[in-house]
């Protein structure tokens, strides 16, 4: 019986692997016409492409990239907008690796929201939805809008045909978008029926006319006339792949897992919105201003100087995530600070140090809210002159807040300077070196070297002296004075009175 069993054996082992390789292959098949379902996210494009919605669509691209997932939707429905952000959007897309970028067009992708589904991996269009014209047009002069010069429209044509072919459409369709001159026929080739598009440019130059057959121009790429196809036109063209009816359809055709979680606008993204907003760009730089006055009128970090950084650090953090500003407007604006500082404190009167000072760090504040150096046409010379009037908008309601401070709030330190007040005449027996003759002048006038005073507030290292009963504004030759202590004048430079503590 034993003897029986090892010679059954071999037949046993052979059924089992025979089984287990019926049940691989039968997995294998279930699988390859059932393959799990994919993850994917939505990030919506339905605004404008501006420097402000580029910089939000930057760091929500990335966040996909982060969360490992299988697909980003891209759900565009946008009237396109800046050029130059627009492209750099166009090479986010075309620089993603391991991961599925599907640009699904439910309505409009038209100008720049065109060519930025051209640098998806995948287009898919509801039937009535539109995509194309994409001609960069600028304000002239006298408020009308013009097609652009030749340079700009080549630059824009040759990035429309090399992002087609890089994701496999018909690049003569890609760059009609931005050419209205040229005219698109379809051809086919005589030996393998291949289809393609050649513009009469470039049918005119290729030297193998022969292999193929010119037919009737493209009805959407006529001549003066920019390129723009509903969905099911695109798909016959071969700009986009595939036409859906509705967001299920389109989730079962990419085989994503559902429900598809949309990458909303967070509330760090409305707050930057807000803080890009005129009117509040323009009271942050009118309370900067005013809390740096405050700090400036008594030197050492108090609330004025708190709230003049809270107030610019939120101007200048909106911009950076903004995406119009830099550390160079930063370091400029800090380099104006230190300017104007320098005029105060060191440097008698107002100079070039304070003029210097002055226009770096109101040159700061506008470049901080522009993407370009110089404006190239009317269109972006109004967006600079809107940014400069709401800067020195600003600059003047910092100078009406001091005056009114100075009228009504004299108290305060270092905003006496300010207006021209009436002196009271001293007793000449409590003159301390004054001459009562001189009573009438300015009292930073009347004082001598040598003469003798007592702090009345902290001199770090400006603040203010009694001499008798007038007050005035000194500074320390560098060191910190407490109140009640007596002074000495050893220097003048013009307004600018130096005292040294005497006491003990």
């Amino acid at each position: 019986m034993n003897q029986n069993r090892r010679d059954t054996s071999p037949w046993t082992g052979w059924l089992v692997l025979a089984l287990a390789t019926v049940c691989a292959s039968w997995t294998a098949v279930a699988d390859a016409a059932d393959p799990p379902q994919r993850r994917a996210v939505s990030i919506p494009l339905h605004e404008d492409i501006n420097p402000l919605s580029g910089a939000i669509f930057q760091r929500k691209f990335q966040n996909a990239i982060d969360q490992g997932v299988d697909v980003i939707i891209l759900d565009i429905q946008s009237p396109g907008g800046w050029t130059m952000v627009t492209l750099e959007m166009m090479d986010t897309l075309l620089d993603a690796e391991d991961v599925e970028t599907v640009a699904y067009i439910e309505k409009d992708a038209i100008s720049g929201a065109a060519l930025f589904a051209l640098a998806a991996d995948k287009i898919i269009m509801h039937p009535g939805a539109r995509i194309g014209d994409a001609g960069e047009i600028v304000m002239g002069d006298d408020g009308a809008f013009r097609y652009t010069e030749a340079k700009s429209r080549s630059v824009l044509a040759q990035k429309a045909r090399d992002t087609a072919q890089a994701t496999g459409r018909p690049p003569t369709l890609a760059e009609k978008m931005t050419h209205k001159d040229m005219v698109v026929y379809r051809a086919t080739h005589r030996d393998d029926g291949t289809v393609d598009y050649f513009s009469d440019q470039e049918w005119e130059s290729r030297t193998d006319i022969d292999q193929w057959e010119k037919g009737k121009p493209v009805r959407e790429a006529g001549a003066d006339m920019f390129f723009i196809a509903n969905g099911t036109r695109a798909v016959e063209l071969g700009v986009a792949d595939q036409t859906v009816e509705s967001r299920a359809e389109l989730y079962d055709v990419l085989n994503v897992k559902t429900p598809v979680p949309e990458m909303q606008r967070t509330s760090m993204d409305t707050v930057i919105l807000v803080l890009n907003s005129g009117f509040v760009a323009f009271l942050l730089i009118l309370l900067g201003l005013i809390a740096l006055g405050f700090e400036l009128s008594a030197p050492g970090l108090g609330v004025g100087g708190l709230a003049s950084l809270l107030c610019f650090g939120l101007f200048f953090w909106s911009r950076f995530l903004g995406g119009t500003a830099g550390w160079l407007e930063v370091t400029l604006f800090a380099c104006g600070l230190m300017f104007i500082a320098a005029e105060v404190f060191v440097i008698p009167g107002f100079g070039v140090a304070g003029i210097s000072g002055l226009v770096l760090t109101l040159g700061s504040l506008v470049m901080a809210s522009r993407r370009f150096v110089w404006p190239a046409n009317a269109a972006e010379m109004a967006d600079l002159g809107n940014d400069v009037l709401i800067v020195l908008g600003a600059f003047f309601g910092f100078l009406i807040a001091l005056v009114v401070m100075a009228n009504y709030i004299s108290d305060i330190p270092g905003l006496s300077r300010l207006t021209l007040k009436p002196q009271l005449v001293p007793d000449p027996a409590t003159a301390g070196g004054i001459n009562p003759a001189e009573s009438s002048s300015p009292a930073w006038q009347r004082i001598a070297i040598g003469t003798v005073g007592r702090s009345v507030s902290p001199l770090r290292p400006s603040g203010r002296v009694q001499v008798g009963d007038d007050f005035l504004d000194v500074v320390t030759e560098g060191d910190f004075v407490d109140p009640d202590v007596l002074v000495k004048v050893v220097a003048k430079q013009g307004a600018r009175v130096v005292v040294r503590s005497i006491d003990g």
